[in-house]
């Protein structure tokens, strides 16, 4: 029969005719009691119109579903509009247990009135006899000749002549054989009685009379698909449980791990609920946790009624999990394949299963978790030992093997190695919590002492990607066990960087100079490598940077020639050569050679390359900076370790406030402290301060001040701090934020603090620290010009003597704002100029602001505005924001009305001016132009020259790609 679809308003008045008498069935204008209906609006319709359809016929619907798709609860609720309507009704539930029964079925529609329950007896299931029925029947229970087919026919019939009869039989597929056949006859005479059959129809059981079964369904007039729920659907049942739906991640997952099933959402969201836990994220993350314990044995009596094997198969598909394929579940569970493919058709007959080709999967992850967890733990292992040893003997990937061998038990010879390689193909895929998972159950094995220390190794080196705290551990236990000098080495430095990632650099100083001397004599190469980075690492305390700088002072490139020190010693030579002043030309040189192979070097991971990487923007190389930064930002990606990616984020997030970049110098600080929150590095942990002092300097630009100081508060940054080379750019940091909040006095001794820190680490060198000039700054703000020149032609000199552009551009800007008269001007040009064609972007336009500025002041407004235009264009391009307000302020003072943020580029045009450009980009005259925006000639030829310089262009010929750009 046709299947109808839900109107999209349907009456809630059904007529129908009992004998000759018009009576009227209502559905009542609610919802339905039953919370196993929620989400079935559309079916509940539905049903209410097939039922309106038959009007005065016999009506027949049978509603199809399986398991827990509620079509017992829609039978129910069809029967109690039934009852209210005041209809006869009788209903039966067929079982399994009872399908051997003769005439079971039919027996318990009519039990009642066998019983003589209809004798002048109001009753639940038959409905308040009225006024105007036929006398009572009765028919003693003890006559015999009515338990047949024909006498329960006569019955069915002389119960209808009373007023409508409605039979409901659920799970007709249970039914008994004569039952089946009994309601055939029935059906088909239907039409001459005033009946409705209501019935429902699940996946049919192993032992079922399919033959009968399917003689019979197609007598039913209509039919009721009920599939899973959709989204809509779901979420309505999730806002009934729980009374709120979730966000759309949340109900998407739900329905996922529900496959849409009514039942199983139910099951689900009270475990929930129960669980106290918030319909967001953190229980989306693992729904499958609150599978109800009981539905395991509920879905393994449902697998083993299917058929013969589906109990041991379903069992088996379930704790291998996944799409396993079936030459693997039939190896697992022990049968031959044919069987097993008769098991999966089976239970995907049963609505259990889906086959895939030669895969089987459960319909949703929620059967097959409830499944697993009712196999007992010796059966699961030895299902799991089956699939291992057939994969490793097939020599399948060597990752699927170990899904199955970190379940088998110790002392099995092939699996520690089977998992080994396991955990490296995991790190190469950048999975190193997996990698961990798979070394820890390794480890368990009886191992030699070298294969003991250098798989706990390995699970230190995967611990720095999620848990900082448990690496330490893990390498120091790993640096114990060790006898091999190359593996001593690499240890060493990776539980030295963990220390230092977790604040205990005077543990990771010990721990280089003790392996260092360890090796000195076996392996002067390694022991100098490992010197390197105690160098490095030793300069960044000021406690221990006394104690390095000579021999720093010592140290030649010939040192470590043709060995795997000399790209780490490049890379340290070229930070001393900073700290030297020796020669932009020749620190970029060295730092180039310690970046051949990058900033993380698959063979020699060491911060000495980042902290190379970091500095070469003070030689006036940011931009080659920053192709190392990101290049190492996707290394740190597809190596998957998250305390280098967020390393490395840091490292980008600060050449980017370097090169003028203030939004992405944001976005990266950001998502870098968020990633070592995620992986246990405290927030007032040094590797957190860096990226957090970044931050408020780009958020001090962005004039975001209150951000600022919020954020170095909770990070701790506005107290005394540790000697800590990264502190004292947060002392910078802080000046400038003071100076931005007026606070002059306070950026003073801030500038001052990071001043006599970095000299005493015998760095004079503004180029890494430009302290002097922002304090000649905020010397200028209070009215005390001597102290500020002093600071900027101290600071200029140094700058002039290193020779970098930008750094002498800063000093200029410095001493021009300390210098009264006429000279000022003339440095504020020449600080501009200097800057121009520098990477500094944000400090060019700041430079022009204060040249526009000065210019008002001395009444060359013309030239003034042109200067403003400028350094507001420049300033906006930078997202330099607080600059912008400034040099916007001043124009209005000029006499301007800027409307834009911007004067050049495409940002700069008028919505006029855009129009036309647009169209003359595409090849249009004037004289066209004119007429399609109704507009004058000349109109469009003044429209074009203004647009053509904002632009920075001579005519047509560069219109379009500057409009593309």
């Amino acid at each position: 029969m046709p299947e109808l679809t839900a109107p999209t308003s349907v009456p809630r008045t059904i007529h129908r005719r009992a004998g000759d008498r018009a009576a009227v069935l209502t559905r009542p204008g609610r919802p339905a009691d039953d919370p196993l209906l929620l989400g079935r609006a559309r079916e509940l319709d539905t049903l209410e119109r097939m039922l309106e359809q038959d009007g005065a016929r016999g009506a027949l619907v049978l509603i199809q579903g399986g398991f827990g798709s509620g079509k017992s609860a829609l039978l129910r609720e069809a029967l109690e509009w039934a009852r209210r309507a005041g209809d006869t009704v009788v209903s039966a539930w067929a079982d399994p247990s009872e399908s051997g029964m003769e005439l079971g079925v039919a027996r318990q529609l009519f039990e009642p009135v066998l019983l003589g329950a209809l004798d002048g007896a109001d009753t639940p299931s038959a409905g308040p006899l009225r006024p105007g029925r036929p006398a009572p029947l009765t028919t003693p229970a003890e006559d015999p000749s009515t338990v047949t087919p024909g006498g329960l026919h006569r019955l069915a019939a002389r119960l209808a002549a009373r007023g409508r009869l409605v039979l409901g039989i659920d799970d007709l597929q249970c039914a008994d054989r004569a039952s089946l056949l009994w309601l055939q006859r029935l059906l088909r005479r239907a039409g001459d009685l005033p009946v409705l059959v209501l019935a429902t129809v699940g996946p049919a059981q192993a032992s079922a009379d399919a033959d009968a079964l399917a003689r019979l369904t197609p007598l039913f007039r209509h039919r009721l698909d009920l599939t899973a729920l959709d989204g809509e659907g779901v979420a309505a049942v999730i806002e009934g449980v729980l009374g709120t739906s979730g966000d759309d991640r949340f109900r998407a997952a739900v329905r996922t791990t529900t496959g849409g099933n009514p039942f199983l959402l139910h099951a689900l969201l009270r475990t929930l609920q129960a669980s106290g836990q918030a319909p967001d994220s953190r229980a989306m993350a693992q729904l499958t946790r609150f599978v109800p314990a009981e539905l395991g044995q509920v879905f393994h009596l449902l697998a083993t009624a299917a058929g013969p094997e589906t109990g041991a198969v379903a069992r088996t598909v379930a704790v291998l999990g996944g799409t396993p394929p079936l030459d693997l579940v039939a190896g697992a569970v022990g049968l031959p394949e044919p069987a097993v493919q008769d098991a999966v058709h089976a239970l995907e007959r049963a609505g259990l299963m889906r086959r895939a080709e030669h895969t089987a999967a459960f319909v949703c992850p929620m059967i097959r978790a409830a499944l697993a967890e009712d196999v007992l733990p010796s059966t699961r292992q030895e299902v799991h030992v089956r699939a291992a040893e057939l994969l490793h003997a097939q020599g399948a990937p060597v990752e699927r093997t170990a899904d199955h061998a970190v379940h088998a038990p110790l002392g099995l010879p092939w699996v520690p190695e089977v998992l080994d390689r396991a955990a490296a193909e995991a790190m190469r895929a950048g999975a190193a919590e997996r990698a961990a998972v798979l070394l820890r159950r390794a480890l368990r094995e009886p191992l030699a002492d070298e294969t003991r220390a250098r798989l706990v190794i390995r699970l230190g080196e995967a611990g720095l990607s999620f848990d900082v705290p448990e690496a330490v551990r893990n390498l120091w236990l790993g640096l114990d066990l060790t006898h091999d000098p190359a593996a001593l080495a690499a240890t060493a430095r990776r539980l030295a960087g963990a220390l230092f990632a977790v604040d205990r650099y005077p543990d990771g100083l010990a721990v280089l100079e003790r392996t260092a001397a360890s090796l000195r004599e076996s392996d002067p190469a390694l022991a100098l490598r490992l010197e390197v980075d105690q160098i490095f690492a030793g300069l960044n305390q000021a406690e221990s940077a006394p104690d390095v700088l000579p021999r720093l002072m010592q140290l030649r490139i010939e040192d470590a020639a043709g060995t795997p020190a000399e790209r780490p010693l490049a890379a340290l030579l070229g930070l001393r050569a900073l700290m030297r002043g020796e020669s932009p030309a020749e620190a970029v040189a060295f730092v180039r050679q310690g970046l051949t192979e990058g900033m993380y070097p698959a063979d020699d991971e060491s911060f000495v390359y980042s902290g190379a990487v970091l500095l070469l923007g003070a030689a006036g190389e940011a931009e080659l900076a920053l192709d190392y930064a990101d290049a190492a930002v996707e290394e740190a990606r597809t190596r998957g370790s998250a305390f280098a990616l967020a390393h490395s984020r840091v490292i980008r997030a600060n050449v980017y406030l370097q090169v003028g970049r203030v939004p992405e110098c944001q976005a990266e600080a950001e998502a870098a402290l968020m990633t070592l929150r995620e992986i246990g590095i405290d927030p007032r942990h040094i590797h957190s301060v860096l990226a957090t002092a970044t931050l408020a300097d780009a958020l001090v630009q962005q004039g975001r001040l209150d951000e600022a100081q919020a954020l170095l508060g909770s990070a701790g940054l506005t107290a005394d701090l540790n000697g800590h080379w990264i502190n004292d750019h947060a002392y910078l940091v802080r000046g400038r934020l003071r100076a931005a909040q007026g606070r002059q006095v306070e950026a003073i001794a801030a500038f001052r603090e990071c001043g006599r820190r970095t000299e005493a680490r015998g760095m004079r060198c503004p180029w890494i620290y430009p302290w002097r000039s922002e304090a000649a700054l905020a010397h200028v703000a209070l009215g005390e010009h001597e102290q500020a020149r002093a600071l900027a032609a101290e600071e200029l000199e140094l700058a002039r003597g290193w020779g970098v552009p930008e750094h002498v551009g800063v000093a200029l800007r410095a001493l021009a704002l300390a210098t009264d008269g006429p000279e000022g001007p003339d440095l504020l040009r020449e600080a501009a100029r200097t800057l121009a064609g520098s990477p500094a972007r944000a400090r060019h336009a700041q430079a022009l602001g204060d040249l526009g500025a000065e210019l008002r002041r001395a009444g060359r407004v013309t030239e003034a505005r042109e200067r403003l235009q400028e350094a507001v264009t420049g300033a906006h391009r930078c997202g330099a924001v607080l600059v912008a307000d400034r040099a916007l302020e001043e124009l209005r003072a000029a006499g301007d009305r800027p409307r834009t943020r911007t004067f050049h580029g495409v940002e700069a045009l008028t919505p006029s001016e855009h129009r036309v450009a647009t169209l003359a980009a595409k090849g249009m005259t004037n004289r066209e132009i004119a007429q399609q925006l109704f507009v004058g000639v000349r109109t469009v030829e003044v429209h074009l020259t203004h647009a053509y310089g904002k632009l920075g262009i001579d005519g047509r010929r560069g219109l379009a790609e500057a409009l593309d750009g």
